[in-house]
């Protein structure tokens, strides 16, 4: 039954055959509308990977670059959801388990020592009880089912928010600690994590550029509110040195860092304290905070960006920086999810296409080729059917469904 799902109930039919209502057709689109909780359950996902891999990035037991899409040595056909640092990768599979690769520099691999990995290993923790993982620059962190929250690597000015600055190997909790945590963004040198309450928390680097949005510019190795405050912030995206959010109202808000219009406020002054874009609006859906740029979602399914151009990662058909929201070429109203880092962008849309942008001198775009691209272009793999996509420091990887089990 490739359509549909056959198990044993043990209650029968009431027909003459007697035929147990398991073995009876029950569609799979239908399964998923009433039970979506089932769907990596049902679906079978592929993770691949493409661009810079020194460090074994792309998890494919090798350090050579690949600029077209790779499985990594695990393969598997259970991968849920995949997070890319500057030179490591972290993804979770369906079974709940939680598998890291590249680089091991200060523990940021979590599996208690600093040594590379050109394929995916556990944290000492192990377990079957991960969420959602989001490797940073420097540090990892991520929820696990009981809604407590994990972090390690580099503990530069806090980042891992344990109110200390010692690098972690294995697996700590802030020191706020709690079962309630929701979603974890995790950044260059600080981290941003809302809770299942709706209240914001940042802490580690607030020097020089507010990006803590505390109205200070001062480190915390503890979770600390922006001055905001509030219960209603929906997701958080950390960049290197700025920060953006969405509350439950659509609107978006940024702060941190300023340069080339980051911020997206028609500006070049850095904030310590949340301001809105230019744009306005109560209708941001998703929002991703690059190194040096913002990417972000609108409800009506536009895909708009703005900050740092210079090789083409606006995808606006121009290496020009904007410092108020711009559409790529592309335009259209069918976008679904986008990631952006300092150097380029990943996008995938409605019909499930997968699109990048920006530098490709690794072959990050993994369209087999290493030019830079101004305007969207899709990977030698094609397909319809990409369901995630992170872009790292100088890679990429992307989870696609390949059907059902």
């Amino acid at each position: 039954m490739p359509n549909g799902i056959s198990f044993n109930t043990g209650f029968k039919d009431g027909t003459q055959a007697d035929t147990d209502l398991g073995s009876c057709l029950i569609e799979k689109d239908y399964l998923i509308s009433v039970y979506p909780q089932l769907i990596d359950n049902i679906k079978a996902s592929s993770l691949f990977s493409w661009g810079c891999n020194s460090l074994g990035t792309l998890g494919d037991n090798s350090t050579i670059n690949k600029s077209s899409p790779v499985q990594t040595v695990s393969s598997g056909t259970n991968w849920k959801q995949v997070s890319g640092g500057d030179e490591h990768t972290a993804a979770i599979k369906t079974d709940g388990t939680l598998w890291l690769w590249g680089d091991g520099c200060a523990g940021r691999l979590g599996d208690n020592s600093a040594i590379n990995k050109s394929s995916p290993v556990q944290t000492v923790s192990s377990g079957t009880n991960w969420k959602q993982v989001d490797a940073g620059c420097l540090h990892t962190a991520a929820i696990k089912t009981d809604g407590t929250l994990w972090l390690w690597g580099c503990n530069y000015l806090g980042i891992l928010g344990d109110n200390s600055t010692i690098n972690r190997s294995s697996p700590v909790q802030t020191v706020s600690s709690g079962n309630n945590w929701k979603q974890v963004d995790a950044g260059g040198t600080h981290t941003a994590a809302i809770k299942t309450d709706g209240t914001l928390w940042l802490w580690g680097q607030g020097s020089f550029v507010g990006r803590l949005g505390d109205n200070s510019t001062i480190n915390k190795s503890s979770p600390v509110q922006t001055v905001s405050s509030g219960t209603n912030w929906k997701q958080v995206s950390a960049g290197s040195a700025h920060t953006a959010a969405i509350k439950t109202d659509g609107t978006l808000w940024l702060w941190g860092w300023e340069d080339e219009g980051r911020l997206g406020d028609n500006s070049t002054a850095s904030r310590s304290s949340p301001v809105q874009t230019v744009s306005s609006g109560a209708n941001w859906k998703q929002v991703s905070a690059g190194g040096n740029k913002t990417a972000a979602i609108k409800t009506d399914g536009t895909l708009w960006l703005w900050g740092h151009g210079v090789s083409g990662q606006l995808g606006n058909n121009s290496t020009a920086s904007r410092s108020s929201p711009v559409q790529t070429v592309s335009s259209g109203a069918n976008w679904k999810q986008v990631d952006s880092t300092c150097g380029h962008t990943a996008a995938i849309k409605t019909d499930g296409t997968l699109w990048s942008w920006g530098s490709a001198c690794r072959g990050q775009l993994g369209n087999n080729s290493t030019p830079n691209r101004s305007s969207p272009v899709q990977t030698v793999s094609s397909g319809t059917n990409w369901k995630q996509v992170i872009a790292g420091l100088s890679h990429t990887a992307a989870i696609r469904e390949e059907g059902d089990f």
